[in-house]
């Protein structure tokens, strides 16, 4: 427990927040009890608040207003709201406005507790992440790392905990999610954001020349070699070598970068004497390297002499809360670029945005907000100003070649029922009979798939 996190406590009813503030008093946790949202607001403004627990349904100011109004004074403050009334409404609005959970009376203690380990681990990687992100613009960099989603806080709280060191690091996820990006915050926010960051992408160079590109040559050193080139190695000396698309990295030439990472020495194809350099490594892939490693496709040894900070970007699919705040980044990017006059997207093409799969993830995202902006007649973008696949249930019903088993299988799943009750004019019971499950089979799977056809 956090003996040190200071909690506030709001409820108009003594007897709930007397019960509730002993359970968290007991849990480790500092308590500060205010009856109405009046007093709790002068705690805020005047004490330093880890977290805040407040009823909704209160008399002079609710628990929302109460959360509206103590953003004015600290911006990120956490809050959990409690209600009596079950209501969806409420619900709804309270997690819109940025509450990080909603319970309802009477509390499940249980229930509370984890709610408050959960609530105060996400504000510390957020604090820790905005003091990471501050770091990394004041030496220039990090554009376009837009993240409002746990996952990406977690990815982003490694970065912050790996720039300022010199450890070698291997970023994994799939095409689009963003590793180079990473790559340069990880750059940008180490001391040597000054020095050459240096690119090198393996799949973009043909098997002949990688040799040459990463390593450089003497002159005569083979056919064409005229004169004595650099390679990236030697121009990345001092600084960072990120070397994308790591896993297409030739097998034969993988023992001369392992030979770097051990000794820290390089030479040039031809030369008689090697070069000792300093360089941080930074590499990234789209492939399972784990898997090529058990094919015998990469090295062992170079997989874990690159892998001593592993990093695993996670799709864009799995990190909805992100998909809205980078589409609304990219528009501000493409309307300016495009001299559009375009200020923001339509509930339809909200909807259809947080629908899509992405296979393509942040890239794909971006490309349709280009598209989008760039034929719009609109002031704002509506789902016929998206690519086909956003507006087309199709686009709902595919998936990445890498993505797990499970997630295949729900995907297909998903594209059957849907089938069904089309071709049955939304008839669940016939639909049902068609399928050869049952009829609260399908009412299950389309509350979770959050569907109401």
């Amino acid at each position: 427990m956090n003996a040190k996190a200071k909690i506030l406590l709001v409820d108009d009813e003594q007897s709930q927040r007397v019960a509730i503030a002993g359970f968290i008093k007991k849990a480790g946790y500092e308590i500060i009890e205010c009856p109405d949202g009046k007093q709790a607001l002068d705690q805020i403004k005047n004490e330093t608040i880890d977290l805040v627990i407040s009823d909704i349904r209160m008399p002079g100011m609710t628990g929302l207003e109460l959360q509206d109004k103590a953003r004015e004074i600290v911006p990120d403050i956490t809050f959990i709201l409690m209600t009596a009334f079950g209501s969806i409404d409420d619900a709804v609005l309270a997690m819109r406005k940025g509450a990080y959970n909603y319970l309802t009376k009477p509390i499940d203690l249980d229930q509370l507790e984890i709610s408050i380990i959960k609530a105060l681990e996400n504000r510390r990687l957020i604090v820790e992440n905005k003091q990471l992100k501050e770091l990394i613009q004041a030496n220039g960099e990090y554009k376009g790392i837009i993240s409002s989603s746990l996952e990406m806080e977690e990815v982003l709280n490694i970065v912050g905990r790996v720039a300022p060191t010199t450890a070698s690091v291997l970023i994994q996820g799939e095409s689009g999610t963003g590793k180079e990006r990473i790559a340069r915050a990880i750059h940008y926010g180490s001391p040597r954001a000054e020095k050459p960051l240096v690119i090198v992408n393996c799949a973009a160079i043909p098997e002949s020349l990688l040799e040459s590109e990463m390593f450089g040559h003497e002159a005569g050193a083979f056919t064409g070699a005229v004169s004595m080139r650099k390679g990236k190695l030697e121009l990345a000396d001092s600084g960072t070598l990120f070397i994308d698309e790591i896993g297409d990295m030739p097998h034969v030439l993988q023992p001369k970068l392992l030979r770097f990472l051990q000794e820290g020495t390089v030479e040039r194809l031809g030369a008689a004497e090697s070069m000792k350099l300093d360089i941080r490594i930074i590499a990234a892939t789209h492939q399972n390297l784990e898997q090529m490693v058990k094919e015998g496709k990469f090295r062992e040894d170079l997989f874990f002499r690159l892998n001593v900070i592993g990093i695993n970007i996670p799709p864009l699919r799995q990190r909805k809360t992100d998909i809205i705040p980078l589409a609304e980044h990219f528009l501000k990017i493409y309307t300016l670029k495009n001299s559009k006059q375009v200020k923001g997207f339509t509930s339809a093409a909200r909807d259809a945005l947080l629908k899509h799969h992405y296979p393509g993830n942040v890239r794909e995202l971006e490309n349709a907000i280009e598209a989008s902006v760039v034929l719009t007649r609109n002031q704002a973008i509506d789902i016929d100003d998206l690519p086909y696949s956003f507006h087309s249930k199709n686009g709902m019903y595919t998936y990445a070649e890498n993505d797990p088993l499970p997630v295949k299988l729900e995907i297909i799943e998903k594209k059957l029922v849907m089938e069904a009750l089309r071709s049955t004019g939304n008839n669940q019971s016939r639909a049902a009979r068609a399928l050869g499950i049952s009829e609260k089979n399908i009412r299950d799977r389309l509350k979770k798939w959050g569907m109401k056809e």
